[in-house]
């Protein structure tokens, strides 16, 4: 039996002798069934204690890498620090590259400097271009690993992903849609902000599928490609509204909904739906207000201590069956916003 702990400590982690203890490790005769499991469990238990002794203390330097319109990326840097006492006796120090948009070369210039530099960890949110790809396998060959976050590069050498399913979310907003509209004809507009975030990419895939399954008589109208951000995406949805004109729905995937909202105004659209994602500032004001129907929430938090826990097991400070799950798609409509999201916001409780 494979073991790193002397006899005599495994002896009196198990209350047997040492005899007994080396009889049973070079699997001699005369023990008893259950004397053998107790020294095979005393082992583990000395493997479990050895793992929180080095927890201890541990210092972890992960940096944090997002590409996303400034509201959501200090959801995420909210979201970390709230997480960051719970994941003792680790100590995490995050170093954060928080930016709008970031161009390819940049983002693969920043990443060779981590590389570089060093690091426990890189949390990335960005876009799956084979540029990037191949800057992850780099830190991957370093012994850097990277976490990608909401929108996945599966074929970088990441070592996992956290984020919510983006297919059951594309099907979930289908499926909203199809509900609200009922079974009129109409065209629902699309926003992404931009296709090479594949999580993005995702959802629109599986929204378009489960939108021609179930509800062929609806139409798709897209107003993709501006980032999340006001002024490029307002001029795209009134691009699209110009040249398509009246819509059913609305399924924003990458944000920027007071934009959408202000250029269906301008051309008196009245969607009978309208489906966007995450509860940050501006959504949460939207839905008490009315403006939005439904959002697909998925607990950031959750999320980022699932990556988290990645760098641990990955540095051997925690198994991998502890290893958290990434959260899950839920609905949220004006009335079951999360108290403590609203709270946080400083919003009042009173509608």
């Amino acid at each position: 039996m494979a073991h790193r702990f002397l006899v005599k400590e495994i002896a009196l982690q198990a209350g047997v002798g040492p005899a007994t203890v080396d009889r049973v490790l070079n699997g001699r005769a005369h023990v008893r069934e259950h004397t053998r499991r107790r020294v095979e469990q005393a082992i583990r238990e000395l493997e479990d204690q050895q793992l929180q002794m080095a927890r201890t203390g541990r210092k972890l330097v992960v940096d944090v890498v997002v590409e996303a319109p400034s509201r959501f990326a200090h959801e995420i840097r909210d979201a970390l620090d709230a997480e960051l006492p719970g994941l003792q006796p680790a100590v995490f120090r995050p170093r954060f590259d928080l930016r709008e948009t970031i161009g390819t070369g940049e983002l693969v210039a920043t990443l060779e400097a981590i590389a570089r530099r060093g690091s426990h960890g890189v949390l990335l949110k960005a876009r799956n271009v084979p540029a990037i790809a191949a800057a992850i396998g780099d830190l991957q060959q370093r012994g850097i690993p990277v976490i990608t976050l909401f929108t996945d590069l599966p074929d970088s050498g990441r070592v996992a992903y956290a984020g919510l399913d983006n297919r059951v979310a594309g099907a979930t907003a289908a499926y909203l849609i199809g509900q609200w509209t009922r079974a009129q004809p109409g065209r629902v507009l699309v926003t992404m902000s931009d296709e090479r975030f594949r999580g993005e990419e995702e959802r629109e895939i599986s929204f378009r599928h489960a939108l021609h399954a179930r509800y062929p008589h609806l139409s798709i109208v897209d107003a993709s490609g501006g980032h999340g951000l006001d002024a490029p995406t307002e001029a795209r949805v009134h691009a699209a509204l110009a040249q398509h004109g009246e819509i059913a729905a609305v399924y924003s995937m990458g944000g920027g909904n007071p934009a959408i909202l202000r250029a269906l105004a301008q051309r008196q659209a009245r969607p009978v739906c309208f489906v966007g994602h995450d509860l940050d500032r501006d959504n949460v004001r939207l839905l008490r207000e009315g403006q939005i129907h439904a959002v697909l929430h998925h607990e950031l938090r959750q999320d980022l201590r699932s990556a988290c826990h990645h760098v641990m097991a990955f540095h051997k400070l925690l198994p991998v069956s502890a290893v958290s799950s990434s959260s899950s798609v839920v609905v949220v409509t004006p009335e079951n916003i999360p108290a403590s999201i609203i709270a946080r916001l400083g919003y009042s409780t009173e509608s």
